[in-house]
């Protein structure tokens, strides 16, 4: 009887957390959908344009890799544009199950925070490739484009996990060496923008350069090519865990601050409990720097 009531009373527990980060957190779980939906978004218009035989993009450049090039600068710039936005700044910009995991790994996202924004990463992604679905029908649905899937190229299965693997740990530690120093921090996103340029550009070819399980469902499920999904659930994720390791053993665990990409001084922070300063505030000589607004801990 006893057990029967502790595991009640943990449930309900379990439930109020829930209930109470998704009545304070909902916004930043509505920022991560939204920012994956228009990552997803930007990566259907630029492939159909430049890759739908129809096109007369396509038809005007006929290199290949010149194509591959112009959509990787799209996804750059895309990727730049969302981590500063407005948005993008109050919930971090994750838009990847594997960078929240692993900034919860580190700490520096709360349990239940972690959950609602995988879960919105999952939906977001989802309705980005539904909507380009809808607007532009077979011609991106139908080969080459095929709802921009990440599969294996023509170098195998191997090589395409190993590529994952890489790519991802290269994006974690630049963004953990980034965003954790005081000169740097603000170029973040803009490091992660070039990466993902040069990645779309010189590794697309090996795995089709996902780097991120929501992504790559997105295009799975409505294309109906499931081809080695199992390489994009496992192997960015990994990448990443073994980044941090790199990271940490080298400068330690406190030396992570916090799990923005942008932590920009006029928005708030769920993960360490920042809260912008207010006018009252800085005329009554209360403001902070921003490097002194945070501390690195999770909020409660």
């Amino acid at each position: 009887m006893n057990a029967a009531r502790r595991t009640s009373s943990a449930d309900r527990s379990v439930l109020r957390k829930l209930l109470d980060a998704l009545r304070g957190h909902w916004p930043e779980y509505l920022m991560e959908a939204w920012g994956l939906g228009v990552f997803m978004i930007s990566a259907g218009v630029a492939a159909t344009l430049l890759e739908y035989p129809g096109s007369p993009l396509h038809a005007a450049i006929g290199d290949a890799d010149l194509r591959r090039f112009l959509i990787a600068v799209s996804m750059g710039l895309t990727a730049v544009a969302i981590i500063y936005s407005p948005w993008g700044q109050q919930s971090g910009a994750h838009l990847n199950p594997a960078v929240t995991l692993i900034f919860w790994r580190l700490g520096k996202v709360a349990p239940v925070d972690a959950i609602f924004y995988v879960v919105a990463q999952f939906i977001g992604g989802m309705v980005g490739v539904v909507v380009v679905k809808w607007v532009f029908g077979d011609a991106f649905t139908a080969p080459p484009v095929r709802c921009v899937v990440t599969v294996p190229g023509e170098h195998g299965v191997i090589a395409a996990f190993v590529a994952e693997l890489l790519i991802s740990m290269g994006l974690m530690l630049g963004v953990l060496a980034f965003s954790n120093n005081a000169r740097l921090q603000r170029l973040t996103g803009v490091f992660a923008g070039l990466l993902v340029a040069s990645y779309i550009t010189f590794e697309a070819p090996v795995s089709g350069m996902s780097m991120n399980p929501a992504r790559s469902l997105a295009s799975a499920a409505p294309s109906g090519v499931w081809d080695h999904l199992w390489i994009y659930f496992v192997a960015p994720p990994l990448g990443m865990l073994i980044a941090a390791h790199l990271y940490v053993a080298v400068r330690s665990r406190a030396a992570v601050h916090c799990a923005k990409l942008d932590h920009a001084p006029q928005k708030r922070c769920i993960h360490c409990g920042y809260e912008p300063t207010t006018r009252s505030e800085v005329a009554d000589g209360a403001a902070k720097r921003p490097s002194e607004s945070f501390t690195g801990e999770v909020r409660p």
